[in-house]
């Protein structure tokens, strides 16, 4: 049985043209192709990401779909998903380094198992080259797990994910909620009662730097995930006692640690 899959990716004028053009290749290269790859340009690109885009405007494979103005990942993730012509849809960054076999793993779980909505797996994260691995993040394998582990971290690799399209339009697809879009939409599937798996494997090696650590703390970034906090207590994901320990270690790590330590707290605690 085969089983249609497309890729959706979108890239904006803050990408990095050569990772970017790493990214593509590292699609174009898996062992088993999508049926297609749809690019959402979000926003006025440079010319260097534009000649990129140029280099493969005529595979036939690849359709370009470009957004008058900067839209942000949740408008640009939710557009690739709504022209996208398959029952399935991977999700790749601009910038990570998919492994060459990811596609046909996890095409080869669908098969096995169709009754997952959503399939993820494990990602490696470096700085440089992709031998430089400074972190691993781990997530639980099973939905029952997936979903213990949801009500305290998010239990899925984004850049990892093989999604039932259906079921994510049937939970609204992607909403915009700063910095946790992908994390809210994990809780409104398990709220509908959808089922989560996760491949053992590293299937995406992901491009870090000390940025990463920076744009993971300040207030900004904590008022939104205490939001969701809350959004996760008040619709009974969790308990109030969870709530208040889900905030108050949010607000220890984001707001009151310096990024220096934030960044070692991420690598040691909260990686592999």
């Amino acid at each position: 049985m085969n089983i249609s899959f497309s890729v959706c990716m979108s890239v904006y004028h803050g990408d990095v043209a050569a990772y970017f053009k790493d990214a593509l290749d590292s699609i174009f290269n898996q062992t088993l192709l999508p049926d297609e790859l749809v690019l959402v340009v979000d926003g006025q690109v440079g010319d260097d990401i534009n000649r990129v885009i140029s280099g493969i405007e005529d595979n036939a494979i690849v359709r370009i779909i470009r957004l008058e103005k900067n839209s942000g990942h949740a408008i640009a993730r939710q557009t690739g998903l709504d022209a996208a012509q398959t029952e399935y849809v991977a999700i790749m960054d601009s910038d990570d380094l998919a492994l060459n076999d990811r596609f046909e793993k996890q095409m080869a779980y669908i098969q096995e198992h169709p009754e997952v909505d959503a399939l993820g797996g494990q990602i490696h994260e470096f700085i440089g080259n992709q031998d430089n691995v400074v972190g691993k993040r781990i997530v639980p394998l099973t939905d029952v797990k997936i979903k213990a582990y949801m009500k305290s971290r998010c239990p899925m690799n984004l850049v990892t994910m093989m999604l039932k399209r259906d079921s994510v339009e049937k939970v609204g697809g992607y909403i915009d909620w700063y910095c946790e879009e992908d994390y809210y939409l994990w809780v409104r599937m398990a709220e509908a009662g959808m089922t989560f798996a996760n491949l053992p494997d590293n299937l995406v090696n992901v491009r870090v730097g000390k940025e990463m650590y920076q744009r993971r703390g300040g207030f900004r970034y904590f008022k939104s995930e205490a939001k969701l906090q809350k959004y996760m207590w008040k619709n009974g994901v969790i308990g109030f006692p969870r709530y208040i320990y889900n905030v108050a270690g949010r607000f220890a790590v984001q707001v009151a640690m310096p990024n220096s330590v934030r960044s070692l707290v991420f690598q040691k605690l909260f990686r592999d």
